[in-house]
């Protein structure tokens, strides 16, 4: 083999390299950063235990989301899903309060969020 085709092969390799590096760093992937059950001594109209779940998703192009998730499924995959300003996502949860009208979220900026029980009970 030549120089200039080992210095074309060095190229294309590193191009590859690299190519598949940035896609395992930037993969889309999804990871649950606060969870809340309601409490057990609370007993919702549809009697099934409640989750709520902060959903921290990265997309393969970089773009980051938040979303609160509140239902009956601990595993967070479907239930009343509250899209939230990327900018509190990323301060965090502080406190969740759960009553027999809802659950208030409190994020560590202080905002605070309110979802009414009626949203999230029955499978919703």
């Amino acid at each position: 083999m030549t120089g200039i085709g080992r210095v074309l092969l060095g190229g294309v390799a590193g191009v590859v390299l690299t190519g598949a590096f940035l896609a395992v760093v930037w993969w889309p992937r999804t990871e649950v950063t606060y969870r809340a059950d309601a409490p057990a001594t609370l007993v919702y109209d549809d009697r099934s235990p409640h989750f709520l779940g902060l959903v921290h998703q990265h997309t393969l192009s970089g773009r980051q989301s938040y979303r609160m998730v509140v239902g009956r499924d601990p595993g967070l995959s479907y239930g009343h899903l509250v899209d939230i300003d990327p900018a509190l996502g990323a301060e965090g949860i502080e406190s969740t309060t759960w009553t027999e009208s809802g659950v208030r979220v409190r994020f560590r900026t202080g905002h605070e969020v309110f979802v009414p029980a009626r949203f999230f009970l029955f499978g919703r």
